[in-house]
């Protein structure tokens, strides 16, 4: 379909989602659709729900910011929860300023623009549907036109409860439009629309010196005073500041804590109150989010000032952190080289992966947990099982530090270095070592970073470097390995069925001779030690297994290659171990002869189908691998 063409059919869309009428109207359909009445903070709550929640592992996880936001889950359920679900409900927390705070490229502004791009396309949805008065700038709430003394038996009908009054402005228009007669008022729908300026605004300070305050609350109009005659008459004024604009929506106040203090002081009554002062008139009602994000610093220094205190006390701190799981960040690099001009570049397996681990282990804390070093703190955050430790030791190193994932290196930076060594080197394809080199050259140029902390992020550099050594060996032996996933259940296969005999205190039969063999005790530890099970430890992890196998039969599920992590990882390093010397010969070996110059193509090829590589970086894996087999 042509691009005009969908044009046009959202142009009808619009035009067959519009609905005008009196507001005797609006009371029919108000009884037919009571949701249209919700506040502010409730469209976007139900907006978030409505898209979908899953639970995973107890944790509550929002459709509507899953393609996003990455490795941020507990954050945004606390916000959801805590903030939007309390604030839909009528709670306190709704008279609160919503402040995002967190490090720099953490996603604070991603999350602000996902809220207001969703609530433009939510109010054109049934359920996020919006009526106002028909022809007011500040789109007011229609069910305002109620008198204050009919609103409890109004309640009492329609189970709505009606919040603010009518504005000067609409005040006026009923009486001499009208002659008084509210039911006969018009009503329209209206949609959301930051560049409209309908139901969402966004504020930014510019020069305290020179900045005006009717840039949030509106001004009056000169140019009308003659024709009206009073400064005091609302057709003198123009309802254009962004509260005004906002209202019924959400508002973003960008860099609030920098702002002066006599636009913070707006906010006081619009939070607590519902309503703001503008003009010469009385307070002006309006029903709006107010979503504000700074950093740790700044926010800190705002609240250290006494000055500060009364609107301290108005503003709820969400914390939006780095991510700090290792997969997550990965995702969010690919998510980033998507959306630029690197797409093209072939990133080899694994490069974004190491980059990851680098990242994240420059947030995480040192862990006070016994037993417990960074690398294994970053295995568990990332879902992987370590020796033990469980689920509840996971909870406990989160609990450790509430100011982890606060800083450290920032996915941009990481960006800007691969960009960097793609530019520089007019490279097609980047491999891990391209990637660390990069971001090793670049933190000597990175201003913000202390002489203490680069000397910490090059030791991770180190750890991560040692990291990608260990992957690379396993993803070229693994490609060495001929019909590999045959080969592990073949071996898989076998010592199960000597660990069943052992723990059953069975022999095992020779499928050639028929003779009683006792358990092939030297084939188990074999495998075992792979994963460092000690001699003292091999009786449990046999009897493990064992119990694994019956819960899955109990299920009707069938025991196989992938149903135990670390039985898997154990045949893995054993079918390797036995692989290692062909390995190590035929990826150093200058004049490979026929055979091996075979194998070699035999596993590039590999690389490049099953693997993820193109021939660039095969041949570099393959050559990186020899060279660390031979040191």
């Amino acid at each position: 379909m042509s691009i005009l063409k969908k044009v046009e059919q959202f142009r009808e869309e619009e035009e067959r989602l519009r609905w005008e009428g009196t507001f005797a109207d609006y009371l029919e359909l108000l009884k037919e659709k009571p949701w249209i009445a919700q506040t502010a903070h409730s469209r976007v709550y139900n907006m978030i729900k409505d898209a979908g929640v899953e639970e995973v592992n107890g944790k509550k996880e929002y459709s509507f910011f899953k393609d996003q936001l990455y490795g941020v889950e507990e954050s945004l359920e606390k916000l959801v929860e805590e903030y939007f679900h309390s604030a839909a409900k009528r709670l306190d927390v709704r008279k609160r300023i919503l402040l995002l705070m967190g490090p720099v490229s953490g996603g604070k502004s991603t999350l602000v623009t996902m809220l207001k791009r969703g609530l433009e396309q939510y109010s054109k949805t049934d359920k996020g549907a919006v009526f106002a008065i028909k022809g007011c700038p500040m789109h007011e709430d229609p069910l305002h036109l109620i008198p204050t003394h009919l609103r409890k038996d109004f309640q009492d009908e329609y189970g709505i409860k009606i919040e603010g009054n009518l504005s000067p402005l609409n005040m006026m228009r009923v009486e001499e439009e009208y002659g008084g007669r509210i039911e006969d008022v018009l009503v329209e729908r209206i949609f959301f629309s930051e560049d409209k300026r309908t139901g969402i605004g966004t504020f930014s300070p510019s020069d305290p010196k020179s900045q005006d305050i009717a840039d949030l609350t509106g001004s009056i109009d000169f140019s009308t005073i003659a024709e009206y005659g009073s400064e005091s008459d609302p057709r003198a004024y123009r309802f254009d500041g962004e509260l005004n604009k906002a209202n019924r929506g959400m508002m973003e106040f960008q860099e609030m804590l920098k702002c002066d203090e006599k636009f913070l002081w707006h906010l006081l009554s619009l939070t607590q109150e519902g309503n703001f002062k503008a003009g010469r008139f009385a307070l002006i009602s309006a029903d709006e989010l107010i979503v504000a994000h700074t950093n740790e610093s700044e926010y800190k220094s705002f609240i250290s000032n006494k000055k500060n205190e009364a609107l301290h006390s108005r503003i709820i701190v969400m914390k939006v952190p780095y991510n700090l799981k290792v997969s997550e960040e990965e995702r969010i690099y690919k998510k980033m080289i998507q959306d630029s001009d690197l797409a093209h570049v072939h990133i080899a397996p694994h490069a974004l992966k190491v980059a990851a681990i680098f990242t994240i282990l420059t947030r995480l804390k040192e862990p006070a947990k016994q037993g417990v070093d960074l690398l294994k703190k970053m295995r568990l955050y990332d879902g992987e099982s370590v020796e033990g430790f469980n689920s509840q030791d996971l909870e406990e190193l989160k609990q450790e530090d509430p100011d982890e994932g606060m800083s450290g290196i920032d996915p941009r930076y990481v960006i800007n270095r691969i960009s960097s060594a793609i530019i520089r080197k007019q490279l097609t394809s980047i491999n891990a070592l391209d990637v660390l080199r990069s971001i090793k050259e670049g933190l000597s140029e990175h201003a913000s970073i202390s002489k203490e902390d680069r000397e910490r992020y090059m030791d991770f550099i180190a750890v991560a470097r040692k990291e990608y050594d260990a992957i690379a060996k396993k993803e070229v032996q693994k490609a060495f390995v001929y019909s590999y996933d045959e080969s592990a259940k073949t071996l898989m296969d076998n010592y199960l069925d000597n660990v069943e005999a052992y723990c059953n205190k069975n022999k095992l039969r020779d499928p050639l001779t028929g003779e009683e063999m006792t358990p092939d005790e030297k084939l188990m530890r074999s495998i075992e030690e792979q994963i460092g099970i000690s001699e003292n430890a091999k009786k449990a992890f046999r009897e493990e297994i064992l119990i694994r196998i019956s819960a899955y039969a109990r299920k009707g599920k069938k025991f196989d290659y992938n149903s135990h992590e670390r039985l898997r990882e154990a045949i893995q390093k054993k079918l390797f171990a036995d692989l290692k010397d062909i390995v190590k010969i035929t990826t150093s070996t200058k004049t490979p002869d026929e055979s091996q110059l075979k194998k070699v193509n035999e596993v590039i090829a590999r690389l490049i189908d099953e693997h993820g590589y193109n021939s660039v970086s095969a041949n570099e894996l393959l050559r990186y691998v020899g060279s660390l087999l031979n040191r």
